[in-house]
């Protein structure tokens, strides 16, 4: 029997670390990069898995970071920062033959998205991480964002979220971690 899989952010950052070192030791620097770039920027694999080396290449004239993306499923422009991961991604972009920043070995296309899937639960299995698949990038994107801004708002806008709810829902933000909250919370503290 088939089940679905319940995919989770990874909450940890030793276990982000872990990811990382499996993902480069076990698998490849293809897939290292689509953690790092998926994890940063939020966006899906199926929208990570479109980028050409040439967007990559062409964001190191310019001053700021950020790429234009047409998302898949919304079909919505954004523009995306990488900044934050733009050296290590363009290192690994501007040696590859292929136009795919994600190529596969058969033929001249990307990598698929169930290939990535494999990758990514590879990666997971040797860093000891549970509950790992494609939308863990872009939930580990929404935790950390969450975690570090508290602001739902931008959040649900920048994952094209119809409602907070379905956002706090989405990266994980479970009733122990907002009873943890009120624990340590106090108006007149």
């Amino acid at each position: 029997m088939n089940q679905t899989k319940d995919v989770q952010p990874i909450r940890d950052k030793k276990q982000l670390d872990d990811m990382k070192w499996a993902l480069k030791r076990h698998c490849s620097e293809r897939d290292y990069i689509l953690f790092v770039l998926g994890c940063e920027t939020g966006l899906r694999v199926g929208d990570l898995l479109k980028l050409t080396k040439k967007q990559i290449v062409e964001l190191k004239s310019k001053r700021e970071k950020i790429m234009r993306v047409k998302e898949g499923k919304t079909q919505k422009q954004r523009d995306v920062y990488i900044g934050g991961c733009y050296d290590e991604v363009y290192a690994y972009a501007s040696q590859l033959e292929s136009d795919w920043l994600f190529p596969s070995r058969k033929g001249d296309k990307a990598i698929s998205p169930t290939q990535a899937y494999r990758q990514l639960n590879k990666a997971a299995d040797f860093a000891g991480v549970e509950s790992v698949g494609n939308h863990t990038l872009r939930k580990t994107f929404g935790y950390w964002f969450y975690k570090a801004t508290k602001d739902i708002a931008m959040l649900q806008g920048i994952l094209n979220h119809s409602h907070p709810s379905i956002t706090l829902r989405y990266i994980g933000i479970t009733e122990e971690e907002k009873n943890n909250v009120l624990k340590t919370f106090s108006v007149f503290n």
